[in-house]
């Protein structure tokens, strides 16, 4: 069995002396054939130097190189494509993903599809760990996916989960969302998580809003994808009947004698209304335009095996 390992880097020049290393030692006690592939995200620093080194050394190193950053999902994403092994790990190069817990997704992921991650014991200070808590979740109420860290970067799929993945912005954060709306089943991996002694941490504050709206996205495309009315149906079935209720408050007003024409709630009303008629015609026109993806395009994006 061949094993493959993804390495998103960016600016990692005093962690990777250690990490390589570590990881080849650990990988190397599992008497596996396997390739690793450092993803250099447009480092602006010498970490593509280091990787060229390691490369002249190890001919199971395989790089590739950004000429400037594009983020971790489409680093993982072009690892994806290059990797050949049926295993697939993905972990930072950091070191706050630990090597030596390798053997544990090994074991575990004969039973699963995809395995991802769980730091329960988090060595971050609480500006990062009360918003990453929140973020899980709410990702978790959203998506239905019961896990406990969605965005660790410790990952472990089947060859079958990857080719159905296809990632951009910060679509990483919800790989198992993702591989779940496909029927691939998705287990958790307890892990160790090392306290930061190299480099800063890549994400700001502004990784929050990017995250709130591609957990929208993501949302979107794994529930209502192949049915839209459903979504815009309902927004716009809500919006008509407030309007449609706010009228008839003022109809009988008007019945009473009062005089409505001046009244906001009067123009509310006829807004609400257009509103939701329009949201109500966008989900049909989205309709009709699945169905006929659906009926005259032959790849459907569905993920089948079939047993013979």
């Amino acid at each position: 069995m061949q094993l493959s390992f993804v390495i998103p880097c960016y600016n990692e020049i005093e962690s990777l002396p250690h990490f390589y290393p570590r990881l080849v030692e650990e990988v190397e006690k599992l008497n596996q054939t396997y390739e690793i592939i450092f993803v250099n995200d447009g480092s602006t620093d010498k970490t593509l130097d280091i990787l060229k080194e390691f490369k002249k050394k190890d001919e199971k190193i395989k790089i590739i190189h950004f000429r400037r950053n594009h983020g971790k999902a489409t680093a993982l994403n072009e690892g994806f494509k290059l990797s050949k092994g049926e295993i697939v790990f993905t972990l930072d190069a950091d070191l706050q993903d630990e090597p030596s817990e390798i053997p544990k997704f090994l074991e575990k992921i004969q039973t699963f599809d995809m395995l991802s991650g769980w730091k329960k014991e988090r060595n971050d200070p609480p500006n990062k760990t009360i918003p990453t808590k929140l973020f899980n979740w709410t990702i978790s109420l959203l998506s239905g996916i019961k896990l406990h860290d969605f965005n660790c970067g410790f990952k472990c799929y089947r060859r079958e989960v990857i080719k159905n993945l296809h990632l951009y912005g910060e679509m990483h954060r919800f790989i198992p969302v993702l591989a779940g709306s496909k029927g691939f089943t998705i287990g958790e991996v307890v892990v160790k998580h090392n306290p930061r002694e190299y480099g800063v941490s890549k994400y700001g504050l502004k990784r929050f809003t990017r995250g709130l709206f591609d957990a929208i996205t993501v949302t979107f495309l794994t529930k209502f994808l192949t049915r839209p009315f459903h979504f815009f149906g309902l927004i716009g079935g809500i919006f008509t009947l407030a309007g449609f209720l706010l009228g008839f408050y003022l109809s009988i007003l008007r019945f009473g004698g009062q005089s409505i024409g001046d009244r906001p709630l009067l123009t509310l009303s006829v807004l609400l209304i257009v509103t939701g008629i329009q949201l109500f015609s966008t989900g049909l026109i989205a309709e009709i335009l699945t169905y006929n993806k659906f009926n005259f395009n032959k790849n459907n994006n569905i993920s089948l095996e079939i047993l013979e």
